[in-house]
């Protein structure tokens, strides 16, 4: 566990902390006779933080020469960890504008794509190759990331009750923007499947 590691490992351990943060107040009211607002401020505190650690654990590992085969499993791994995780929450609270939450065939595309990857790099890794993310992939962590951001600060303003004539722009934003990721996770998908393909290929040449 070198540095770029222990800062991917944050991420790991923030992602069930922003579901219980996120979730406890919906199904537990009476506990938070305050309110939830407070929320507010913990949840995107532990949101920058994953995505200051994802860039951070990239930068230790290319500074400190600690780039392993490890870590290149790792941090996408923790990546889909947390937005997996985000994505869950906000179905679960029904933010979004389709009857009320994300269409679960959405979500459900994106569950399949992160097995099937992780089903190819377990193939790949048997044969001796680590995988890691392509460039498909990480434009695709970044559209995650802005879905999430957006889906978060509708979140926000409706916890917060203030500036509910922006709320709908915010939600139709987050459902959008999450089409658009799905779209590019399953383009993603089809590279790494190329990959995999030409490497087995290779392998019996």
């Amino acid at each position: 566990m070198n540095l770029a590691n222990k800062l991917t490992f944050i991420r790991v351990i923030l992602a069930p902390v922003f579901f219980i943060v996120y979730l406890l107040p919906r199904f537990y009211p009476s506990l938070f006779t305050n309110g939830v607002t407070w929320t507010i401020p913990v949840l995107w505190v532990i949101f920058i933080i994953s995505e200051i650690t994802d860039y951070f654990d990239g930068l230790a590992a290319r500074k400190l020469n600690q780039t392993s085969d490890f870590g290149k499993l790792f941090d996408p791994f923790a990546d889909t960890l947390v937005q997996l995780t985000c994505f869950l929450c906000f179905i679960i609270d029904g933010i979004y504008p389709v009857n009320g939450i994300i269409p679960a065939i959405l979500f459900l595309i994106v569950i399949y794509r992160e097995f099937s990857i992780l089903f190819l790099r377990n193939i790949m890794l048997r044969n001796g190759i680590t995988l890691g993310a392509r460039m498909g992939g990480k434009v695709k962590t970044v559209i995650y990331i802005i879905a999430v951001g957006f889906a978060l600060a509708a979140a926000s303003l409706e916890r917060l009750d203030i500036l509910n004539f922006l709320l709908p722009y915010f939600k139709i934003a987050a459902l959008v923007i999450f089409i658009i990721s799905v779209v590019l996770a399953v383009v993603s998908f089809i590279d790494y499947f190329l990959i995999y393909q030409k490497t087995v290929k290779a392998k019996r040449e």
